[in-house]
């Protein structure tokens, strides 16, 4: 896959580019309703025999549209989005600087400048794409600005329990902390990048070591507790379980969470190791003990909790084979 960053005005001729496909969206979290847009996509561009592009826009729009919003928190960061493009087997990815100069288009000029001046043939879209100033380019107005000259798909809603996958909905559950709910939307557990850094290394001193976790983006982070997660080092993935949160029993005002994981059965060094924190379930709420003692004892059993968690979640994997 190649990605090319867009800034507006962009000074692409038709012919610098090649005929496309293109998946039209912001696609924060690559969620299911989000694949099924690039799978149509890609399935058009096999028919038609060209290739198949996506294009994404950085930063948030909100960001850029609302006085109020000035940092907002990521399902997929940039990096993590063109990760999971790449995995799609998407063949351009054109990320859009997105500016107040390019939100004041008109949807017959993005669809002149983003759509016919960078040679795309068919447009797939969800059902609920905007585009140009105010958003007032729908998937209904987008025929009459193409006026012949592209073709395109709208993909209807995707549901799941009878509510519409998507961004907002992810959030809140990850928020809430119940990450165990997120598989079905995304197509898989939720995950964020980082990089294991220093920590107090209290961990070890009682008996439970731990990898600090620091985050690579700005991930939205859930709700603090204790979780049974998986860490990915290098190729592989370990089971453990992980704290998130402040550390009351040793602090009284830490503000910024930190994530710090335990694996079980392991005792490398994996200091400064680029790692993946895939959430699976949340064991309980992170409290102040009255002791170490009393805190040791409670890390013991949320250790043997995230263990049977995963037991079970082998045994059913064993059993789906």
């Amino acid at each position: 896959m190649k990605t090319i960053y867009i800034t507006h005005p962009h000074s692409f001729n038709q012919t610098d580019l090649p005929p496309t496909v293109l998946a039209l969206g912001y696609f924060d979290g690559v969620h299911l309703g989000h694949q099924k847009v690039v799978e149509t996509a890609k399935k058009e561009a096999e028919k038609q025999g060209i290739a198949c592009s996506v294009m994404s826009f950085d930063p948030h729009p909100s960001i850029v549209l609302k006085k109020d919003v000035t940092h907002v928190e990521y399902i997929t960061p940039l990096h993590h989005k063109e990760e999971l493009f790449a995995q799609f087997d998407v063949d351009y990815l054109y990320i859009v600087n997105f500016t107040s100069e390019f939100a004041s288009l008109s949807p017959q000029q993005f669809v002149e400048q983003y759509i016919i001046g960078l040679n795309v043939k068919h447009v797939v879209a969800g059902f609920d794409f905007t585009y140009g100033r105010f958003g007032k380019g729908t998937m209904e107005t987008l025929p009459q600005h193409a006026n012949g000259r592209f073709t395109q798909t709208t993909v209807e809603k995707l549901t799941f329990n009878n509510e519409k996958v998507s961004s907002t909905h992810i959030r809140e559950f990850i928020q809430s902390g119940e990450v165990e709910k997120l598989p079905p939307l995304l197509g898989r557990f939720y995950t964020v990048n980082g990089i294991v850094v220093d920590g107090e290394k209290r961990g070890r001193t009682i008996g439970f070591p731990t990898a600090n976790v620091k985050t690579n983006g700005d991930y939205i982070i859930p709700k603090m507790g204790v979780y049974a997660v998986r860490l990915k080092v290098g190729s592989k993935w370990y089971n453990g379980v992980c704290n998130l949160g402040v550390k009351p029993t040793f602090h009284d005002n830490v503000k910024l969470p930190s994530i710090e994981v335990h694996l079980f059965d392991f005792n490398a060094d994996i200091y400064k190791e680029k790692v993946i924190v895939e959430w699976h379930k949340r064991i309980r709420s992170e409290r102040k003990f009255s002791s170490i003692d009393e805190l040791v004892k409670q890390i013991g059993l949320d250790k043997e909790q995230a263990k049977e968690y995963f037991e079970k979640i082998d045994e059913h994997t064993c059993f789906l084979s």
